[in-house]
């Protein structure tokens, strides 16, 4: 019987890897380095930008084994993949991920993945974060949009801001380097923001402002939530000195550093000014799906692979043919508020 949520099916199989290639081109030139992996499309918490309150996640049934999610991951990691994010939903709340998280760590003794790294809500951290460490995590993305408690309880619908708090200091206590994602949300945190920085930044943290991205059916009209991050950055100019640096850490952020605080500050602006001449990324789903742009619905199924062979070169020769259908860009438009972009959730995709 297939357990996709039980320990027992946590543990990776030894087998041999192929040759480790150099990274995978796409057709416009952009080396593929970079898997976001989600692990679960479900969640603790019901975020008004991301889900409807009332969501139907996926049967279990149709989830990939953490064995064979492993398995993916390695033929990913042969083929010059070098950063590895595991998301969901929540990727923390499915059982069994600490000890596929230590499984994926191998690649990490190797020196075949130079990271293997984490987004998260933050609710179970005070469980997890220590481990996290220990099985080779050195830095995680946190999503935090307020630090109010009772706008926190209003936007995430069922979160509780003391519970994620006490998961950040623990992250923070067992030296987990930490980066805050904010996104910006109008008539809601637009005036908290410059808070939420010089939080952020006093901790030693790093944050991200994001604007909300047309992915999934919502409780809502998408266009009364988005605010250009244009706009916010002409309040924070305002405020602060903004000094342009070129850090890049593998994602879409583009910084600054604030002069003020000394820390740095990312904008990931998917409508104002999108990041797509640089992807390096791809997305696998929990049901292995392969998203070559998480703007597009054009996707490869690689479950079917999985289930019909033990070969991983027939695999890989899958993933080959999917990296050549990459396209150059998504095609977001926030102003078609009678529908989303793309009509599968972010959690599905992790973002």
């Amino acid at each position: 019987m297939d357990m996709p949520f039980s320990d027992k099916a946590a543990k990776p199989q030894t087998r041999s890897p192929s040759a480790r290639r150099e990274p995978m081109s796409d057709p416009f030139g952009r080396a593929i380095t970079y898997l976001r992996l989600s692990v679960t499309d479900r969640c603790d918490f019901r975020c008004v930008y991301c889900m409807s309150e009332n969501m139907t996640f996926l049967p279990k049934r149709d989830v990939l084994t953490l064995e064979e999610l492993d398995r993916l991951c390695s033929v990913f990691i042969n083929k010059g993949v070098r950063k590895l994010r595991l998301t969901g939903g929540e990727p923390l709340v499915r059982r069994g991920m600490m000890a596929f998280i230590e499984g994926l760590s191998r690649h990490l003794q190797s020196g075949d993945l130079e990271e293997l790294t984490l987004t998260t809500n933050g609710s179970q951290l005070s469980r997890f974060a220590q481990d996290l460490y220990n099985f080779g995590m050195r830095r995680i993305n946190i999503s935090l949009d307020t630090l109010d408690p009772d706008k926190f309880k209003s936007i995430t619908r069922w979160g509780e801001i003391d519970k994620v708090l006490q998961g950040i200091a623990a992250a923070k206590a067992a030296g987990l380097q930490i980066k805050i994602n904010t996104v910006a949300v109008k008539d809601f945190n637009e005036s908290e923001i410059p808070r939420l920085i010089e939080w952020a930044h006093d901790q030693g943290f790093d944050i991200s402002l994001i604007e909300t991205m047309p992915l999934g059916e919502i409780d809502g009209d998408r266009t009364a939530q988005y605010l250009p991050l244009s706009r916010v950055r002409e309040t924070l100019e305002a405020k602060w000195q903004l000094e342009e640096i070129d850090d890049r850490t593998g994602g879409p952020a583009r910084y600054v550093r604030v002069q003020e605080t000394g820390g740095r500050l990312g904008f990931i602006t998917p409508h104002t000014h999108n990041f797509c001449e640089s992807c390096n990324r791809v997305r696998l789903t929990a049901t292995g799906q392969l998203y070559m742009c998480l703007g597009q619905e054009d996707k490869a199924d690689l479950r079917a692979v999985v289930h019909s062979t033990d070969d991983d070169e027939v695999l890989a020769k899958a993933v080959d043919a999917a990296i050549l259908r990459k396209p150059k860009g998504h095609d977001f438009d926030m102003s078609r508020a009678d529908r989303p972009a793309v009509r599968r959730h972010m959690s599905t995709t992790g973002g």
